[in-house]
């Protein structure tokens, strides 16, 4: 779990300056709103963690929505923000490999389970969150550059 919070990070040296702070902002965000959606999860028991890293973590899966999916974000927008047909597409295979593929995994694994959210529902929150931070990507890009 430490592995999936830290060695994500380390792809960001593969990425130039430039790209990181186009793309950042929209990453940052979007972990604002993942935390926010782990509250909402935990006052509905959408989902229990067993295993947790951080003292914190039977609410917010830390290695998950700092490490991975954070990075995931940076790395989905950098490569495919710029094309919204290639985004969606993008964002659709990596939403159901998650929603139908890891988090039943992780129920095998004792690590965390569905509870009262299908996985359905689980990825339609997911996949519509991406609709969200596009939409708020495009308007930050929109916005001049204050000097």
């Amino acid at each position: 779990m430490f592995s999936l919070l830290i060695l994500p990070w380390f792809t960001l040296l593969l990425s130039d300056s430039k790209t990181r702070k186009t793309y950042m902002p929209v990453t940052v965000f979007t972990t604002l709103l993942m935390t926010i959606i782990f509250q909402i999860a935990y006052t509905y028991k959408w989902w229990v963690i067993h295993k947790q890293i951080v003292p914190w973590g039977y609410m917010i899966d830390a290695s998950f929505v700092y490490g991975l999916f954070l990075i995931g974000t940076f790395w989905i927008f950098a490569l495919t923000s710029h094309r919204f047909l290639l985004y969606t597409i993008v964002n659709l295979a990596m939403d159901a490999v998650m929603a139908f593929g890891v988090l039943p995994l992780l129920g095998v694994l004792g690590i965390a389970e569905y509870r009262n959210i299908s996985a359905w529902q689980y990825f339609l929150v997911i996949y519509a969150l991406s609709f969200v931070i596009y939409a708020y990507h495009r308007w930050q890009q929109s916005e001049p550059a204050s000097k």
